[in-house]
């Protein structure tokens, strides 16, 4: 993390109880998407509270040699510039076929008109070249990785 995603950080958990700071499995700082308009986009509505939810390639993991998201888990979310936009907290993590995730999981990820065909177009064409960069064929029955959030910082912002 750069000094300004730690400061800001830092001042989340200065409002945490020891044991509530104790009880934090893991911290990121990540952007969300690959490129700067969806990354500027979805940190925008994850701040806003309209997205709740996200998906990630489950091989992705096993090819990056990543540990899958946990519970509790605290993300600082950056805007493409890698800024500090607000920090959320996973609250449940699953694995699903891209064929099972349901109309009510992509509306939570709040993007596009938040309808399940326009989440369901839109995540094929960034799954199919995000595999094809990790030398894989992305195919309708591979596993997803969803997480729920909830925004823990800035509150009421």
């Amino acid at each position: 993390m750069t000094p300004k995603q730690s400061e800001f950080l830092e001042q989340y958990l200065s409002t945490l109880s020891q044991a509530e700071r104790a009880a934090v499995p893991a911290v990121i700082a990540e952007h969300f998407c690959a490129d700067e308009y969806h990354a500027n986009e979805c940190a925008r509505l994850i701040d806003q509270g309209i997205k709740t939810a996200t998906c990630s390639l489950k091989e992705g993991y096993v090819v990056d040699d990543e540990p899958l998201p946990q519970i509790g888990r605290l993300s600082v979310v950056l805007n493409w510039n890698q800024e500090p936009v607000c920090i959320v907290k996973v609250t449940s993590v699953a694995i699903c076929a891209f064929d099972k995730v349901t109309p009510e999981f992509a509306f939570m990820e709040g993007e596009g008109d938040r309808s399940y065909p326009s989440w369901r177009t839109s995540h094929i064409n960034f799954f199919q070249r995000y595999a094809s960069q990790l030398g894989l064929t992305f195919t309708t029955d591979d596993d997803l990785v969803l997480e729920t959030f909830e925004k823990v910082y800035p509150v009421g912002v």
